[in-house]
């Protein structure tokens, strides 16, 4: 069963063959089209979403109107998985930052795999820990951290998330990713520019400096990458990019 092609996606690919085969009949495949909203807060959640490619936005709305997202959820792992252990009733809202490919399925049937396979359990729990981690980082971040390093930690993650270093997000867009005003965005998106690390154009942006936009971002970078290293690389069996 195992030399069966297993999934892009990060959580499928790193189940054991059993565990993969609770939830194979039940998955669907869907678009993600930019901008789609997934679930509102307190609303239920009724499927999980993990993405092929492309990258979730998870965001909290305040009471002035202000967007502010707290993480992404990519190819290498799933949105939903405190859901299916917990309470369905959404947190935050879930809005498509970068468009692609999701395998999708009922909470209900990812909930039953969890019941059925301690295993398939606590892969679902780690998962969701990693998500939690990148959310109480993305705080500390946004509270102590410049816009110009919070704005290159967050493009560097949607780099990772995507697997391109060109990227169309919108000064909204890049606003919400940092907590930020889009005067702010344009000014520090023009500095990086300037340094040669992007270019941006119209809401196009190329990463053209790693290494410079590596060293331009805050230590939260590096810190949530060691965290989902620790929490979900020693649990993959298929190759993961």
């Amino acid at each position: 069963m195992d030399s069966a092609p297993r999934s892009p996606n990060g959580f499928l690919s790193s189940l054991t063959a059993d565990d993969f085969e609770l939830i194979r009949p039940h998955l669907r495949t869907a678009d993600l089209t930019q901008d789609l909203v997934l679930v509102e807060v307190d609303e239920t959640l009724k499927r999980a979403y993990l993405p092929h490619r492309g990258v979730i936005s998870l965001v909290v709305k305040l009471a002035r109107g202000e967007h502010v997202q707290i993480a992404m959820v990519g190819r290498d792992s799933i949105f939903g998985a405190f859901a299916a252990l917990g309470d369905p009733i959404a947190l935050n809202s879930a809005v498509v930052l970068v468009p692609g490919v999701a395998s999708t399925i009922d909470l209900d049937q990812l909930r039953a795999a969890a019941d059925q396979s301690v295993t398939f359990r606590t892969l679902l729990a780690r998962h969701g820990l990693a998500v939690y981690a990148q959310i109480q980082q993305t705080a500390g971040c946004n509270a102590s951290h410049t816009v110009e390093s919070r704005l290159a930690r967050c493009l560097l993650h949607t780099r990772d998330l995507s697997g391109s270093d060109k990227l169309v997000l919108t000064q909204e867009a890049m606003a919400q990713m940092i907590g930020a005003r889009r005067n702010s965005v344009s000014l520090v998106a023009n500095t990086l520019q300037q340094a040669n690390f992007i270019h941006y154009s119209r809401g196009h942006i190329e990463i053209t400096n790693l290494d410079g936009l590596i060293k331009t971002s805050c230590e939260c970078y590096a810190t949530v990458k060691a965290q989902y290293d620790r929490l979900l690389r020693p649990h993959i069996h298929g190759a993961v990019a």
